[in-house]
């Protein structure tokens, strides 16, 4: 087994209860929930091209929420309200490598549990348990007896209902996270100035993550190519009249993630037309943030960043036509093809590893027009959620250069238009939103959206 001194860490007492407090507090509200006993595995390390070279272990999501460590090739059973951890002791040779490892009674102690056992114990004390679809090891390598693959949704089911909503302890570390973040995205745009290819930029974000014991939630984007959306590619250099597109979040140690983008010129000051299309961004932005409160439909949220961002496009003379009809034709979504957000929480896309039964309402299903199958939430939003908000501009070549062969757009889109554009490849920003009992708060607000105010961060303002 790997070592585990490298990877396990003493947990602090988080929002005023012990871990061991608030683990047992979502075991009660998940027995609510579901009667059933449930076994969740952590996952196991993988080995970078030889055993012992592993890459770094992020343990399942489910098993973390109710565990509150990442411990490697570990279970935990739950049965009415009580946790049963099953892992090995560290091997004789493990301290050699990685230091002393807190035995398994004592992290069983840590995580309020009532008995700990070598995983060689499951086959014979966990007989019926349900599991989540993907848990397959727990059968195949300790011969577990589990129950009915029917079962499966209604655990699902269980989960999503509990995690939709967020307890003191998972606030406050998403909170931690995302003021790393913040400090993170204030380096990139200082260090901007100075630096010759994005990953100088990249190298001055992630440090400060780093240095707060932090990782990243997810693979930073940080590109002069905000067209190309999921851009993991850092050797572009940088030139004065470019814009630079961050997407860059950090994960507390728990788990807990976060999700900030920030788009700002690489020569301090936006252009004229650099700041026309940030301004419309901007708009849906603030206007998504106003309308967020108990109630309200996520989905609704989205349709209202495509009508201002269509508003916004024919003001500046990009479309043609009434915004309402070009939202309705989905000619928008040749610039904002994307939906407005989606659930955030121990994944940057929480829970999304179960598909869209987290993201959508029971009974709603993706729809297949081209301005909304790429919606990730469309649920009514509740006190305790948490959410992005993060439109954005594209002029995405696979998706415009179609579009105007095929003259489909001709009366829509003003194509002679678009070299005005040329220096603004893609523009997004990107909040994280905390529904509260009568509207939202955004827990990324101390970083600038405003053109000024991100002009000022440049300067070290």
């Amino acid at each position: 087994m790997t070592g585990l001194g490298s990877i396990i860490q003493p947990r602090p007492a988080e929002a005023g209860a012990s871990l061991a407090q608030v683990l047992q507090q979502r075991r009660t509200r998940l027995a609510r929930r579901f009667a059933y006993p449930i076994l969740l595995w952590s996952g196991q390390p993988v080995s970078r091209n030889f055993p012992a070279n592993v890459y770094p272990f992020r343990a399942s999501s489910h098993f973390l929420y109710f565990a509150g460590q990442a411990l490697p090739q570990a279970a935990v059973y739950l049965e009415q309200e009580q946790l049963t951890l099953f892992m090995d002791e560290p091997d004789a040779g493990a301290a050699l490598w990685h230091g002393p490892s807190p035995s398994r009674a004592e992290i069983a102690a840590q995580l309020g549990a009532v008995a700990a056992y070598p995983l060689a114990e499951l086959k014979h004390r966990v007989v019926g348990a349900v599991t989540l679809p993907g848990s397959s090891a727990l059968g195949q390598w300790w011969d577990v007896s589990l129950s009915s693959e029917a079962m499966s949704p209604a655990l699902v089911e269980a989960l999503v209902d509990l995690r939709l909503t967020h307890d003191k302890a998972a606030l406050s570390q998403i909170r931690t996270a995302a003021s790393v973040s913040v400090q993170a995205h204030r380096a990139g745009m200082a260090a901007t100035p100075q630096a010759a290819t994005e990953a100088v930029v990249r190298a001055a974000m992630e440090q400060v993550i780093i240095a707060h014991n932090m990782t990243c939630a997810y693979n930073s984007i940080v590109t002069t190519h905000g067209e190309v959306l999921h851009n993991e590619q850092y050797h572009h250099p940088l030139h004065s009249g470019d814009l630079l597109l961050a997407d860059v979040g950090a994960e507390a140690p728990t788990g807990w993630a976060s999700d900030i983008t920030r788009t700002w010129p690489v020569s301090g000051r936006f252009s004229p037309a650099q700041r026309a299309v940030y301004e419309i961004v901007l708009a849906a932005h603030d206007a998504c943030i106003a309308a967020a409160k108990p109630g309200v439909e996520y989905r609704d949220l989205h349709m209202l960043a495509c009508r201002t961002l269509a508003a916004g496009l024919v003001d500046v003379g990009l479309l043609k036509g009434d915004p309402d009809d070009l939202v309705a034709q989905d000619v928008h979504a040749l610039f904002f093809p994307h939906g407005v957000g989606h659930l955030l929480g121990l994944d940057v896309h929480d829970m999304e590893d179960l598909g869209d039964v987290a993201g959508y309402a029971p009974g709603r299903s993706r729809s297949d027009r081209f301005g909304l199958c790429f919606l990730r939430l469309d649920r009514p939003l509740v006190p305790d959620m948490v959410v992005t908000i993060e439109p954005g501009f594209y002029q995405v070549p696979g998706i415009l250069n179609p579009a105007r062969q095929s003259g489909q757009y001709d009366d829509a889109v003003a194509w002679d238009k678009l070299p005005q554009f040329a220096s603004v490849r893609g523009i997004r920003i990107e909040d994280d939103v905390l529904i509260t009992a009568t509207g939202c708060e955004v827990l990324t607000a101390p970083l600038p959206t405003h053109t000024e105010a991100v002009e000022a961060c440049m300067q070290g303002d």
